[in-house]
């Protein structure tokens, strides 16, 4: 799929800024209502409850808005580097909240803001792979100022999530791009602003995405 110049960066920033909301209304919400149970109600017990409730709502919202900071927005200066331990940081918080579970295999070092960003865009990727659960394994193999990235979900009924088979390599003229397809396409896009070419397929009964380096000019 070629990629099109129909989608503007003011589009794109709102689209971005509706997945954002639309990840953390959840936990928000669930914290709102325990609040009012705490306010409301006298049972002990259905306190208790409240009380828990909005522990784990807020532990997950964070979380969901630590990885976005990373995911999507500006963390560091341009040309900056970020600790890889840092987003796996993030990923393993993201993660408690999701039925995937993580295995990390990259190394203790730093690495380039927009890569880091284009990995964790691949791990959502990876989750949408697999919506009744499994496992999401990162890998980062080679040079790490030109990296193979690579994100292999395994679960049932893993499958090529159908924003990504559409939008991650482009937006064709006529096909919608909403809040939902907005995050492969954005990261089609970090992948081919990095140089890197972007692929997601099955392979046996696992998902990959990959993105690796191309000699020469801007990934397909």
């Amino acid at each position: 799929m070629n990629e099109t110049d129909d989608v503007s960066a003011l589009e794109l920033a709102a689209l971005m800024c509706s997945r954002v909301c639309h990840d953390v209304i959840s936990p928000v919400g669930a914290i709102t209502n325990g609040l009012e149970v705490l306010a409301d109600d006298d049972d002990p017990e259905m306190k208790a409850h409240a009380m828990d409730l909005i522990t784990k709502s807020a532990a997950q919202a964070s979380a969901k808005l630590q990885f976005a900071r990373l995911c999507f927005g500006a963390a560091g200066s341009a040309g900056a580097e970020l600790d890889l331990q840092d987003a796996k940081g993030v990923a393993e918080g993201l993660m408690m909240g999701e039925k995937a579970s993580l295995v990390w295999a990259a190394p203790a070092a730093t690495m380039g803001k927009d890569y880091v960003k284009l990995l964790l865009n691949m791990i959502l990727i990876g989750m949408a792979a697999i919506p009744r659960g499994g496992e999401v394994a990162v890998s980062i193999e080679g040079d790490l100022a030109k990296p193979t990235i690579k994100v292999r979900s395994t679960g049932q009924a893993a499958r090529i999530p159908e924003e990504t088979a559409k939008f991650l390599g482009g937006r064709a003229a006529d096909r919608f791009l909403d809040a939902r397809a907005a995050q492969p396409y954005f990261t089609g896009l970090v992948a081919r602003s990095l140089g890197l070419s972007i692929d997601a397929r099955m392979d046996g009964d696992a998902f990959i995405v990959e993105a690796s380096f191309v000699e020469g000019g801007a990934g397909v």
